[in-house]
C-alpha cells in the first residue's frame, strides 16, 4: 500500500477504533489531499476513539505531526502504537507542548458547519464547470479561425468508440423496450376497441421522449464513466502534466474531441435505437393485436408529426454535450489516488444522468405545444 489510509471499526471490546495503514509519509500525504485531511480531522473529533497506529509502514515527521494534531497535541493514553514509533511523536511533544482541548462544537453549529462546506463544494464544482465550458467556447472559435488545429483523428476515434461500438446494445435495449411498452399497451387498449391507439402511444413515446431518455442513460453509464476513467487515469499517471509541460493544450485535445464526438453520435445513436424500438413495438403489436406492419407504418406518419424527430435530435446534441462535459469536469478533478478516480467516475454517471433528465423536463415544458397532434 503505497497511500495513508484510515478507517473506522470496533474494537473486540466494543470500543470504536481508528485503524491507520498505508505509508503515512510526506508524500502519501501530499497526494491524499486536503479533502482526505479534512475527512481526518472529522473523524478525530469523535469523543472516546482509539487510535490503532500499528498497521502503519512508514511514518515520518509530517505524518506523526498531522496525528499529533488529530490528537488535539496530547499524547492520547490507550492510543496502539508499535515502539519504534513512538521516539518520532516524542520528538514533537518535546517541542510542541499540549494546549487547552477546545470545548466541543453544539451539535446544531456542526449541522450547520457540514451544510456550510457543502454548499462551497458546490459552488466550487459550478465555478470549474462554468470554467471548463468557457474554455470549451474558445476552442470551438479557435478551431472556426484555424481549421488546421481541428482534432480530427480524436473526434473520430471517440466517435467509433461511443458511437459505434455502443449500437449493439443501444440495439438490444431498444428493441426490448419497443416490445415491453407494446404489450402492456396493448393490453389496456384491446379492452377499451382503441387498437390503433398504439401506434400514437409508441410513436410519440419512443421518438419524441422515451428513446432519447433511454439512450443519453445508456450512453451516459457507458461512454461518460470510460471518459472520466480515462481522463481520471491520465492525472493519475501525470501524462496530462506532461502535456501541459509540452505546450499542448488539454482542452483543445482531450476535452474538445470528446464534447463534439458524443453531440454527433448521440443522436444518431438516439435515431437507431428509437427505429429498433419501433420495430419490436411493431412486431409485438401484430402479434397482440393483430395490425399489419403496413398499417402501422401508415398510420405512423400519420400520427406523429416530423417535428418531434427533430425535438429527439435536439435533445441529443443537447444530452450528449451535457455528458461529456460533466464526464471531462469529474475526470480532470480526480487526485492522483485509485480513491479518488473511482469516487469521480461514480460522481460522473450519476451527475450526468441527474442533467439528461433536468435537461429532458426542460424540453417537455419548453416543447409542449409542438409536435403533439390535438385530438
Amino acid at each position: 500500500m503505497n497511500s495513508a489510509g484510515f478507517v473506522e471499526q470496533h474494537g473486540a471490546d466494543g470500543v470504536a477504533e481508528l485503524v491507520l495503514d498505508g505509508r503515512w509519509t510526506l508524500r502519501s500525504i501530499a497526494a491524499a489531499g486536503t479533502e482526505w485531511r479534512a475527512r481526518l480531522q472529522l473523524a478525530a473529533r469523535r469523543p472516546g476513539l482509539r487510535w490503532d497506529c500499528r498497521a502503519i509502514e512508514a511514518l515520518d515527521s509530517a505524518g506523526a505531526l498531522l496525528l499529533w494534531h488529530a490528537w488535539g497535541r496530547r499524547y492520547p493514553d490507550d492510543v496502539l502504537i508499535e515502539p519504534g514509533q513512538r521516539p518520532v511523536f516524542a520528538r514533537i511533544a518535546a517541542v510542541a507542548p499540549p494546549e487547552a482541548e477546545p470545548a466541543p462544537m453544539p451539535l446544531y453549529l456542526a449541522r450547520l458547519e457540514r451544510l456550510g462546506a457543502g454548499a462551497l463544494a458546490l459552488l466550487r464544482q459550478l465555478r470549474d464547470f462554468v470554467a471548463l465550458l468557457g474554455q470549451l467556447a474558445l476552442d470551438a472559435l479557435h478551431v472556426l479561425r484555424h481549421p488546421a488545429d481541428l482534432p480530427a483523428l480524436e473526434i473520430a476515434a471517440n466517435i467509433y468508440k461511443s458511437g459505434v461500438r455502443a449500437m449493439p446494445v443501444t440495439a438490444l435495449v431498444g428493441f426490448l423496450i419497443g416490445i415491453v411498452l407494446s404489450f402492456l399497451s396493448a393490453l389496456q387498449l384491446g379492452r377499451l376497441g382503441a387498437d390503433m391507439l398504439i401506434v400514437n402511444i409508441l410513436g410519440l413515446g419512443i421518438i419524441r421522449e422515451l428513446g432519447p431518455l433511454l439512450v443519453a442513460v445508456l450512453v451516459a453509464g457507458r461512454s461518460g464513466s470510460a471518459m472520466t476513467a480515462q481522463l481520471g487515469t491520465m492525472r493519475v499517471t501525470e501524462e496530462i502534466d506532461a502535456l501541459a509541460a509540452m505546450g499542448v493544450p488539454r482542452s483543445l485535445r482531450l476535452v474538445f474531441p470528446k464534447v463534439a464526438a458524443l453531440a454527433v453520435t448521440l443522436p444518431l445513436l438516439i435515431v437507431w435505437a428509437s427505429a429498433l424500438a419501433l420495430a419490436g413495438g411493431m412486431v409485438a403489436a401484430q402479434m397482440q393485436l393483430g395490425i399489419g406492419y403496413l398499417a402501422f407504418f401508415d398510420t405512423l406518419s400519420k400520427v406523429v408529426p416530423v417535428s418531434n424527430l427533430w425535438i429527439g435530435l435536439a435533445k441529443g446534441v443537447c444530452f450528449g454535450a451535457a455528458i461529456a462535459l460533466t464526464a471531462c469536469h469529474f475526470g480532470l478533478r480526480v487526485k492522483p489516488n485509485t480513491e479518488s478516480l473511482a469516487r469521480n467516475t461514480t460522481a460522473a454517471v450519476v451527475t450526468s444522468i441527474t442533467i439528461v433528465i433536468v435537461i429532458n423536463a426542460i424540453f417537455a415544458v419548453a416543447m409542449r405545444g409542438i409536435g403533439v397532434p390535438r385530438l
